[in-house]
């Protein structure tokens, strides 16, 4: 593996191993979505090495901030507050600076903000379930949300999904863009989620637990965790999106 790629050189090759197969029966709706035809590996475009572009003076001072960016005055969301933070990297170790990270979850008693939710779970008004932050020069990034609560699904008779954040990242580049969840350290559920369970490796499924960071608390106001992030190559954090193409 080079140390320093080349401009338009393209990206570190994906180890396939590490994720999922598009076909896992347990998690259902993998049935109907998974490719019926061979996988095609295109190489990346000049387009895609030099995109994403997007607006920086589009995210607001409040995006970054799920626990108050949705609440009437004076008012915050319902639930144990978090900090989530970590650092984001390129297949070499790099940080990505400037790279935009959008989340979106349910609320504390495991229930969305949208229009086809189906669990019957108190709806927050106070929270909106979404916000989003650049990382900085040294891919740092940081924001603060309430601990999401775990909700049934209709894959099985009785399957529950464990609490989680969703994740989109844009890198430096078309080819960096990433869309993953965050689990929680020592939630019991992990192990019983079917979409978990598609993973075939161990190491892969803790690429996305989060890590409680004590050292991070806010006293009194809300406990840390740390999930760290790498765009692309062999140490990357595990897709859910793309498993074909690039």
């Amino acid at each position: 593996m080079k140390n320093t790629p080349e401009p338009h050189a393209g990206y570190a090759a994906r180890d396939r191993a590490w994720h999922p197969p598009a076909l896992h029966p347990p998690y259902k709706t993998s049935v109907m979505r998974a490719p019926s035809a061979p996988l095609l590996s295109l190489p990346t475009s000049l387009g895609e090495e030099t995109g994403p572009v997007f607006g920086h003076a589009m995210l607001g001072d409040m995006d970054h901030d799920l626990v108050h960016n949705f609440a009437e005055p004076g008012e915050s969301a319902i639930g144990p507050r978090i900090i989530v933070h970590g650092r984001v990297t390129d297949e070499m170790g790099r940080p990505v600076p400037n790279a935009l990270l959008e989340v979106w979850q349910a609320n504390a008693g495991g229930r969305y903000r949208h229009k086809k939710e189906s669990y019957l779970a108190p709806l927050d008004p106070n929270f909106g379930g979404c916000g989003r932050v650049l990382t900085d020069e040294q891919g740092f990034y940081e924001f603060r949300t309430i601990q999401p609560g775990a909700y049934p699904w209709p894959n099985g008779g009785n399957d529950w999904r464990p609490a989680h954040i969703h994740f989109s990242l844009f890198g430096t580049a078309f080819a960096q863009r990433l869309i993953t969840q965050m689990y929680f350290e020592g939630d019991p559920l992990i192990p019983h989620c079917p979409i978990v369970g598609a993973i075939p490796q161990k190491d892969a499924v803790e690429s996305l637990i989060a890590e409680l960071d004590m050292t991070r608390t806010v006293p009194m106001d809300a406990r840390a965790w740390r999930f760290d992030i790498v765009l692309r190559g062999k140490r990357q954090t595990l897709f859910e999106n793309r498993l074909e193409g690039l």
